[in-house]
């Protein structure tokens, strides 16, 4: 495996793993509780880090490649959602899906069910809850992602001199 291949492998597996602790850490240090859409941009990186793991454990040259090109397009898929979460956020088009709570209802009686869903506060998917130049986290996730799926790629194709 030549140096852009083994780097290639290393954005593969830090990229989704970077994201998803950025997405975690502002969810459970910052208070941003992230939408449906939010959760939805999560799964191509959770399902990333699996395949870009996978690339270090392999032997075979062609099959760490493989896996590598399959964690690319996984998180080009979490580019590709965030792009439309982030036109749902600047209302370019209509949303997708409903709003989304917070809470969970496991384990309460039906009174407490209810003022749980009361108290809990909704996630509206079409507003950024943080913005930064005028760029929410999902239009961030979108340029981060697709930017490095496309990195991933180049790297892969790149001939070592």
């Amino acid at each position: 495996m030549n140096r852009h291949e083994r780097r290639a492998r290393l954005l593969a597996l830090l990229l989704p793993a970077a994201l998803l602790a950025g997405a975690w850490g502002s969810q459970l240090i910052g208070g941003l509780y992230p939408c449906e859409m939010c959760h939805w941009q999560r799964w191509p990186h959770y399902a990333a880090l699996i395949p870009a793991a996978l690339a270090f454990m392999v032997a075979n040259r062609g099959i760490a490649r493989t896996l590598v090109v399959v964690a690319a397009l996984l998180i080009a898929v979490s580019g590709a959602i965030a792009v439309a979460h982030a036109g749902v956020e600047y209302h370019w088009w209509s949303g997708f899906t409903a709003c989304t709570s917070t809470t969970s209802l496991a384990g309460m009686d039906a009174a407490a069910r209810l003022e749980a869903i009361m108290r809990a506060p909704v996630v509206r998917c079409d507003a950024a809850p943080w913005t930064f130049a005028g760029i929410s986290l999902a239009g961030y996730n979108a340029l981060v992602s697709l930017g490095g799926a496309i990195t991933i790629l180049w790297l892969l194709a790149r001939r070592a001199r």
